[in-house]
């Protein structure tokens, strides 16, 4: 793989001696800048198969300051199944990536979980490391020194439990990337590296959001500037006009971490929706909440009400979330499906992860209606508001805003609602392995929850499920500032000791030392970025078909809202009303169930999901899940990439992707010849060449076919596209058994009791 760099020339250390500089190489052996081989060990074997070793690849197994790599001893042949990463090798795994080191001794029937600085009293035959993106890599040492394998294996699991966050690798990295591109930067390119995805670390992303959203009532508050009043807090947040900054001051002590309520987004009919941590002082609580109501009610050009939504009470705990996801993860990738596995499906429901999955769904739609139905705003509640606020709020505006199902808005809104309202990803994703107890996948939950609503609205969304299992990969690399920091203020804190060590200018933009993971030319070719790109979008100007015409869709307040209004109550279509909490868990199936009929003494609410139910779905206005539970499935792509069994041939969504890439990309050059048909209109840009715009600047993945090319799909191509299987997961085959059946097209029901009450 040769990594995609312009300018290396710099030194390279490997086993403590450095290289002679290089212009350009390929990824074998030879590493980043600032990356130290630690450790290494040869004529290791990497197991491809459980069923035999004849596929398994010889080679070496390196660990680095960054990542252990594996380096086979035959160059392997170049598969198109895949992404190529710029980044990683194929064979390569971050250390923020590991969730357990395993060491075996074969012949002494030993097993031992490794950790930071642990002794190892027997010789390894074989290490096992659990990933946390799912994949299982075994190694074996059959014909390895045992000494080294010992060493290797010790220091694996002493640098995947770094002492303190300065000491991942990105802060080497992208310390020496800056200076080796200065150059580049300074001439000529654009602010912020070009980057075009809004960050919200400056008044004019917010400024910018509230005149998007017609917020006239709210403005840009500056009072946590320095992070003067709330730790967790972004310097700028977003306040009501009616409250002055001393108000905002003297209410934040009785906040906890004097979070101030935030601001997220503003309805057209005035409603907004906002968020906030609980109130730590019972005898001031009402008074607060008064004035904040007071304030918000200001805002809403019919005075509407305040409803307050809390979270606490109504949605899983983040213990919860954890449970479920430890549980579905042994399911479907530790645990082997045996004969004896005959309820697999049941074993996919006792995990509970579809009921959660479901449950911030359901609790999001239900603040739809609100808003929506209701012409009410909506203040979530929560106890920190780092949490499930971040979910719900990013569902909601995911819901309403079809600029949140766009690449450059959804980005935006991870970075608004995640990164700068101060989720804490290196607690929930455990890159320090200091405490198991905080660590829950909260943002994978989030993404499981978008892939819930893409999978219904396929035509809604700009991007792909290959772009949100992609992003969710990113996560466990530590080259970027998305996911590395507890706070805005924790981020700025430590890029700014960064900036003094690595002799970076004082007032450096700090997007631009330590990008964001959002510039995904830093990861992945132009080609393949065109995996993220969803065919079948029907987006903000796209073409349709109406009376025999092209038109171009243009979205207007009425398709966007709704005119209902009413009091919330019980739902039907899997909702409950906005004002009560959520049943018992174990019952939330029994409501999940749509029926369009016209019922006697109906409340405001079922009638609004009644109606909204029994029209066509508006794809660039209001988008309402259904909860029911065979409409609420396993993310196959996520959860099963890895393992070769579900690995289908020539099957899967991605057949379909194939040709409709294929079709949007023959319509794509048709208009283009068209145009040149017709010829430039006087405003028009000049022409492409008549070839046609080159192959890599297309937007689809997949070029139009020729008359010569086969009809059927690729060969390479699989269910578990663009990813594969191979050498990633190592376990028994499952042929035959439940998993298989499902895996083969059975629909997804939860228990024979659900399939039986679960009427479409």
């Amino acid at each position: 793989m040769v990594l995609d760099r312009k300018k290396v020339a710099c030194s390279l250390q490997v086993g403590g001696k450095f290289l002679p500089q290089v212009e350009e190489f390929k990824y074998l052996g030879v590493l980043f800048t600032r990356e130290i081989v630690v450790n290494e060990v040869n004529f290791v074997r990497k197991c491809i198969s459980a069923e035999s070793s004849q596929d398994d690849l010889w080679g070496k197994l390196i660990c680095t300051n960054f990542k252990v790599s594996f380096i086979p001893q035959d160059a392997p042949t170049k598969q198109k199944s895949k992404l190529s990463h710029l980044l990683l090798g194929e064979h390569d795994i971050p250390l923020t990536c590991l969730e357990q080191v395993v060491t075996v001794n074969d012949t002494k029937g030993k097993k031992k979980v490794l950790g930071s600085n642990q002794k190892l009293k027997f010789n390894p035959t074989e290490l096992i490391l659990y990933c946390k993106d799912l994949r299982i890599i075994r190694f074996c040492f059959d014909e390895a020194g045992p000494e080294s394998a010992k060493k290797v294996c010790l220091a694996i699991a002493h640098y995947s439990h770094p002492a303190d966050l300065q000491l991942l690798f990105g802060f080497e990295y992208q310390g020496r990337r800056y200076h080796e591109f200065k150059g580049e930067q300074v001439n000529g390119s654009s602010p912020r590296g070009g980057l075009q995805t809004p960050i919200f670390d400056r008044p004019s992303d917010w400024d910018r959001e509230i005149k998007r959203t017609g917020a006239s009532e709210w403005r840009v508050c500056s009072i946590n500037e320095g992070y003067a009043i709330s730790q967790s807090l972004p310097e700028y947040v977003v306040v009501p006009v009616s409250l002055a900054d001393q108000d905002l001051k003297k209410y934040s002590i009785f906040f906890t971490d004097q979070r101030i309520p935030l601001w997220c987004w503003n309805h057209p009919n005035g409603s907004a929706l906002v968020r906030m941590t609980s109130i730590n002082d019972p005898l001031q609580q009402k008074k607060i909440d008064q004035r904040i109501f007071t304030a918000i009610t200001k805002s809403h050009p019919q005075r509407s009400e305040v409803i307050k939504s809390d979270l606490d009470k109504c949605l899983p705990t983040i213990l919860d979330i954890q449970c479920a996801f430890v549980k579905i993860r042994q399911i479907c990738v530790i645990d082997p499906f045996e004969e004896s596995e005959e309820r697999w499906l049941t074993s996919i429901e006792n995990s509970r992860w579809l009921e959660y999955v479901r449950a911030f769904l359901k609790q999001s739609a239900e603040t739809v209606y609100l808003l929506d139905g209701k012409n009410a705003s909506v203040i979530l509640q929560e106890e920190e508001d780092r949490d499930l606020c971040c979910v719900v709020s990013s569902l909601v505006q995911l819901m309403l805003d079809p600029h949140y199902r766009s690449l450059i808005g959804f980005q935006g809104l991870v970075q608004k609602e995640w990164v700068m309202a101060g989720h804490r990803f290196l607690d929930r994703c455990n890159h320090l392995k200091k405490n198991d107890k905080v660590e829950s996948p909260l943002f994978i939950l989030f993404l499981d929850c978008v892939w819930q609503m893409m999978n219904q609205y396929p035509a809604a969304f700009e991007f792909t499920e290959a772009y949100l299992t992609v992003l969710s990969d990113s996560m466990w690399i530590p080259l970027f500032s998305t996911f590395l920091f507890n706070s805005p203020k924790q981020r700025a804190q430590h890029l700014m000791d960064f900036a003094k060590n690595k002799a970076i200018p004082q007032g450096e933009d700090q997007v631009v030392f330590f990008p964001p993971v959002w510039n995904w030319s830093q990861q992945f070719s132009t080609k393949d970025q065109t995996l993220f790109n969803n065919p079948m979008y029907v987006g903000k100007g796209a073409a349709c078909v109406q009376n025999g015409e092209v038109k171009s869709f243009r979205r207007t307040k009425k398709n966007y809202s709704s005119t209902l209004r009413g009091t919330p109550s019980s739902m039907r279509n899997g909702l409950r009303g906005g004002e009560e909490t959520l049943p018992r868990r174990g019952s939330l199936m029994s409501e999940l169930k749509p029926d369009f009929s016209v019922v006697k003494d109906e409340s405001p609410s079922e009638r609004f999901f009644r109606d909204w139910f029994s029209r066509p779905a508006d794809q660039q206005g209001v988008l309402i899940p259904l909860l029911i539970p065979s409409h609420v499935v396993l993310w196959k792509l996520f959860f099963l990439r890895w393992v070769p069994e579900a690995c289908i041939h020539k099957g899967g969504p991605v057949t379909a992707y194939h040709k409709l890439s294929q079709l949007v990309d023959e319509i794509e050059l048709l208009q283009i010849h068209l145009r040149r048909y017709k010829g430039p209109s006087p405003c028009s840009t000049p022409l492409p060449s008549p070839s046609g715009p080159p192959s890599d600047q297309r937007r689809m993945y997949f070029k139009a076919s020729s008359p010569n090319d086969p009809p059927t799909p690729p060969e390479y191509l699989t269910s578990s596209f663009p990813f594969t299987p191979v050498g990633n997961l190592c376990r028994r085959s499952i042929h035959g058994t439940p998993i298989s059946k499902f895996l083969n097209g059975a629909r997804i029901w939860l228990s024979t009791e659900t399939l039986a009450n679960d009427t479409v």
